[in-house]
């Protein structure tokens, strides 16, 4: 599995449309929506984020995905340390508008973990596998070490 990835232009909506986006998803109490970013043309499920409403505002509008971190409390735009980011090629929301499905073109890995996606680890023959390697030391994306 390659790491990098031949990288295509952030879909960018008009306001008419962000604005009937936003009317249609149903943000938790918290002001919060999952977000389940899709490699586009391979539909590899890559990781899932929150996004409050300024973040789905600003991924429409520039194309480049951003979420909201909890654990920052402010808005995170994927890549913006790592280098590895994510352009948004089609923007979906479920039938009860409270699930998010980020179509995207990743740049390099998706995970923080250096993992290709978040979604590494399975439960195997009665134990917890990692399934696929690091591609990227988290020290060499982050600069910590």
């Amino acid at each position: 599995m390659s790491v990098a990835s031949a990288s295509v232009a952030g879909r960018v909506y008009s306001s008419t449309a962000i604005a009937q986006a936003v009317a249609a998803i149903a943000f938790d109490a918290n002001g919060l929506v999952a977000c389940i970013a899709q490699q586009h043309d391979s539909g590899e499920i890559l990781m899932m984020a929150w996004m409050n409403r300024d973040a789905v505002e600003e991924t429409m509008r520039t194309g480049r995905v951003c979420y909201w971190s909890r654990s920052r409390g402010k808005l995170w735009r994927k890549g913006e340390t790592s280098g590895h980011d994510q352009r948004l090629v089609e923007l979906r929301i479920d039938c009860d508008g409270d699930t998010l499905l980020a179509l995207v073109d990743q740049s390099g890995v998706a995970c923080h973990t250096g993992h290709h996606n978040c979604f590494f680890r399975a439960v195997r023959d009665e134990a917890l596998t990692e399934i696929s390697p690091v591609l990227v030391d988290p020290k060499q994306m982050y600069g910590n070490g």
